[in-house]
């Protein structure tokens, strides 16, 4: 079984929705110049305003696509020398609002108003800034054909106001926060927007319909803004670092011991604007002591490296520019640089961006004597995207990594273009060539993907091609010598005015071959899906797979229910339960991976639950449960994961974070590669952010293993209770961002 869907079927299936509506020039909005900033006390006093562009004809994407905004909403629109300005008054049902005093970037769970800026009007990226009813802000980056880029930050005003009878937000954007043209007149694509949590309610203006592809080329056109500049400028963040730490040490030659570690350092980060659009950052020293932890995942029993996302900041900025439809440039294979830079921008339909940076993990923790002790690895990696209006963008990437007389250098090239009003596609080919142990291999890859957005019907088709020796390492691919092909379709019912806001079956398939032409993989899994007002989702579904692992053949299914709600504004829940038949990856000695004739039972659940009992406080409790065992019974592993966090918001900048995760791999050493390992550790942050940039941490974290140091054998052995603290830490941090202009 392959589990492929052809073409035909999803045309025939895509017909059957509802007809595409004709489309429409975008509207345009000029706006006014004021002498004086609007304040929100202008809009709730009656006070004699200056003029402003009023934009009050909101329409739902979601879940009505097409229906007015079932709340009034209103935003008003001006700028000035430095600033442009949105103010939203929103109305709503008394007690109904959602808003709570939460750290920057987590307002998702909240009632929201936002502002798209596409400030080069080319109709691929956007600037998107969006406030909580208590002006708590998030931003980020639009780009079409990628995913939303959250990482960015920039500094900007906002204010919140509950009322009555719903909410204001007012909104200050400063030009020097923007990256436009330097010319006399601007012309901008622009969108605002609102969400409604309770309804699952997202509506815009202009008119943004999930019937046609794409959402940046259909904002209006913002006209009326002239005499303004992106001020050349630079800015300048310095920051000062002291860690004291304790930790146990694997060092060479000297076998494991205990040693401290005092770390006071200095450096800075570093911006320049270069011919308006382009922005030059160089980094020295970046430090990324634990301000963010990573979130808690299953790691046991993976075929396959896990994923991790990049948390630190300096990688994360403008990470938009380097992502391209295989992940080429993943950051955290740069483990401890010490200076870097890098350059992004835009100018005559180029997209852009560059960087450099070292790495000095593979020369560290090496014996004296050897000859790479102290060597750093060279980064670099380059990236290009001409954009056209018809919304095809054509790009390359080059990235190399270096260290002593080993390499890797990877190219690519890529394209993404629309088919009329639904349909994409985009393409990727890539070489790379990598040197090591005194020979040179050479490796290809390619990815192929067409898509279809609707308001009933959605298709993915993707395949990709890698051969044996393609190598990216400074990217993440997990797997090679695969030629996969995966589909995915599905289809929606949308009833009108009701608590169901859709529902519909949902199909993905896939088929793997090696180079040989031999199966390694294929499966098929259909579900079933529900979505509620509040919002509330459920989805059940059935697994059928097949597996050759080691060149045994597995036959695997399973069956998997989710559910999650946050239809309760004190209360969000999230759970999903999975069991069937698998695969032990790491069988114990002697064994092969048993679940060949008989496979593994597997049963992985997870459970969320946050609650908040005042704006201000939100505590997260998170549990994960994995269970592997063999056809007669006795169980192979069972690992526990558990996290408890709360978050004290005491105001828009002050917040205090408390962390306690344990971990418990509990193995049968007879069926399973797998320590018996437990791991204890608890995580305190004191934040002081007053912007991006500006900020005070202070934090502390202690980790306690299963682990004895007997220090006669300079060796380490398991114990039944995690009470060995193995890392314990204190740091301070604390940066101030400068804005100078430039000359």
């Amino acid at each position: 079984m392959g589990g492929t869907i052809p073409l035909w079927l999803v045309l025939i299936a895509g017909s059957q929705s509802l007809a595409v509506p004709p489309t429409a020039s975008p509207p345009v909005l000029h706006i006014p110049r004021v002498s004086r900033p609007p304040v929100p006390e202008d809009f709730l006093e009656g006070s004699n305003r200056q003029p402003e562009a009023v934009v009050a004809t909101f329409r739902q994407r979601a879940p009505e696509d097409g229906a007015a905004v079932s709340e009034p909403t209103t935003a008003y629109l001006s700028y000035d020398d430095r600033n442009l300005y949105v103010v939203f008054v929103c109305r709503d049902e008394r007690g109904k609002t959602r808003a709570r005093m939460a750290p920057r970037d987590s307002i998702a769970s909240d009632d929201l108003v936002g502002v798209y800026l596409d400030t080069f009007h080319d109709r691929q990226r956007a600037y998107f800034f969006r406030v909580n009813p208590l002006g708590v802000q998030a931003d980020s980056i639009v780009t079409e054909g990628q995913d939303e880029d959250t990482s960015w930050d920039t500094l900007w005003y906002s204010r919140g106001r509950l009322l009555d009878d719903g909410y204001l937000v007012w909104i200050a954007i400063p030009f020097a926060s923007l990256r436009f043209a330097n010319t006399p007149s601007q012309v901008w694509g622009l969108a605002l927007t609102r969400y409604i949590q309770r309804n699952n309610e997202d509506s815009y203006w202009p008119y943004i319909t999930d019937r046609l592809e794409g959402m940046v080329p259909h904002f209006a056109t913002l006209e009326g803004i002239a005499g303004v500049s992106s001020p050349r400028q630079m800015e300048v963040i310095p920051h000062g670092v002291f860690t004291g730490a304790r930790v146990l040490d694997d060092v060479p030659g000297q076998g494991p011991r205990f040693r401290r570690r005092d770390d006071p350092g200095a450096g800075a980060d570093v911006k320049f604007v270069v011919r308006d659009s382009f922005t030059l950052d160089v980094t020295v020293n970046p430090e990324f002591s634990q301000v963010e932890s990573n979130d808690p995942q299953v790691t046991i029993n993976q075929r396959f490296e896990v994923f991790f996302p990049e948390k630190r900041p300096f990688f994360l900025e403008n990470s938009g520019f380097f992502q391209t439809p295989e992940q080429l440039f993943f950051p955290r294979r740069i483990a401890d640089p010490q200076a870097g830079l890098r350059l992004t921008g835009k100018a005559g339909g180029w997209a852009f961006g560059a960087l450099a940076i070292d790495d000095r993990a593979p020369g560290e923790n090496r014996t004296p004597e050897d000859p790479l002790r102290d060597r750093r690895a060279i980064n670099v990696a380059v990236r290009g995207a001409r954009e056209f209006a018809n919304r095809t963008t054509v790009g390359f990437l080059a990235a190399s990594r270096d260290f002593a007389s080993t390499s890797n250098r990877v190219v690519a090239a890529d394209t993404r273009l629309t088919l009329g009003t639904a349909w994409a596609v985009m393409g990727q080919v890539s070489g790379s060539r990598t040197r090591a142990d005194n020979r040179t291999r050479s490796g290809f890859a390619g990815v192929a993907e067409v898509y279809r957005s609707g308001l009933h019907v959605g298709y993915t088709g993707r395949y990709v091609d890698r051969s044996p020796d393609f190598e990216s390492e400074l990217g993440f691919i997990p797997r090679v010598d695969i030629r996969e092909t995966t589909h995915t379709l599905s289809y929606l019912w949308r009833p009108a005015a009701a608590r169901v806001v859709s529902f519909g079956p949902k199909f993905v398939g896939s088929r793997n071959w090696d180079r040989r032409g031999r199966v390694q993989d294929w499966s098929a899994d259909p579900t079933f899906q529900i979505e509620f007002r509040g919002p509330t989702h459920i989805a059940a579904g059935v697994t059928r797979s097949f597996e050759l692992f080691q060149s045994l053949p597995f036959q695997k299914r399973g069956r998997t229910f989710t559910f999650s709600t946050d239809r309760w504004r004190w209360l969000g829940l999230a759970f999903t339960d999975q069991r069937g038949r698998s695969v032990n990856y790491y069988p114990g000695p002697a064994l092969v991976p048993f679940g060949a004739a008989s496979p593994a039972d597997v049963s992985n659940t997870s459970l969320t639950m946050t609650v908040r009992p005042s704006r201000r406080l939100r505590i997260d409790e998170i549990y994960f449960y994995d269970r592997l065992a063999a056809i007669d019974g006795r169980v192979a592993f069972a690992s526990h994961t558990v996290r408890s966090k709360v978050n004290a918001q005491f105001t828009r900048a002050l917040s205090l974070r408390g962390i306690v995760d344990y971990n418990g791999v509990l193995p049968d050493q007879d069926l399973v590669a797998l320590e018996r390992e437990k791991r204890l550790t608890g995580d305190v942050l004191l934040t002081y952010l007053l912007h991006p940039g500006t900020a005070v941490y202070v934090g502390y974290t202690d980790t306690y293993e299963n682990l004895r140091l007997i220090e006669s054998s300079m060796a380490l052995t398991r114990i039944v209770s995690p009470t060995t603290s193995t890392g314990r830490q204190l740091f301070v941090k604390i940066s101030y961002l400068f804005r100078l202009k430039q000359r």
